[in-house]
């Protein structure tokens, strides 16, 4: 895909699944949400590279050591009527932060929506992550205030999808 001087940015491979799931337990603690983790390193896999993969994922390598990852997929728009893609989840391992390993995993992740013909990239932030909010800001993001995210998961999913919905 792309290449700085020392950070090398390519498809992930079926290798490198350990490594991706080690940056996704340390995201999920960084975000405080570890509790909510359930996935298993072998889901990742299925989920990647199994008969019918659910995702994608771009790799960041130094040195042949695997330092950040961007798992997306795409996602469709009915006001355009066009594919997006969309960012699940985006993570540089701390010890080499500040290096621009994140705008570089973004402008190759833009480059690729771009490549597919996709009328928009977008992804998520927690409300809490001033200095993510910034660093998306500055790269161009609009940050959008009036909408958020429905979620129906666990025994609420089950319920939905029995007719029995939980009503609050």
């Amino acid at each position: 895909m792309s290449t700085s001087s020392t950070l090398a940015i390519r498809p992930a491979q079926e290798t490198d699944v350990a490594a991706i799931f080690g940056m996704i337990h340390e995201l999920a603690v960084f975000e405080k949400l570890e509790h909510m983790m359930i996935a298993k390193e072998s889901m990742l896999h299925d989920s990647l590279f199994g008969k019918h993969p659910a995702c994608e994922a771009l790799v960041g390598e130094e040195d042949g050591e695997v330092l950040t990852f961007a798992l997306f997929f795409h996602n469709f728009s009915t006001f355009l009527c066009r594919k997006g893609l969309y960012l699940e989840d985006l993570y540089v391992k701390q010890s080499v932060r500040g290096k621009g390993y994140g705008k570089q995993m973004l402008v190759a992740l833009a480059q690729l929506a771009v490549e597919r013909d996709c009328g928009r990239f977008e992804w998520s932030v927690l409300d809490w992550n001033e200095n993510a909010i910034n660093f998306y800001k500055g790269m161009g993001a609009d940050v959008m205030p009036d909408w958020r995210i429905c979620r129906v998961a666990g025994d609420a999913l089950t319920q939905l999808s029995a007719g029995t919905p939980k009503l609050a």
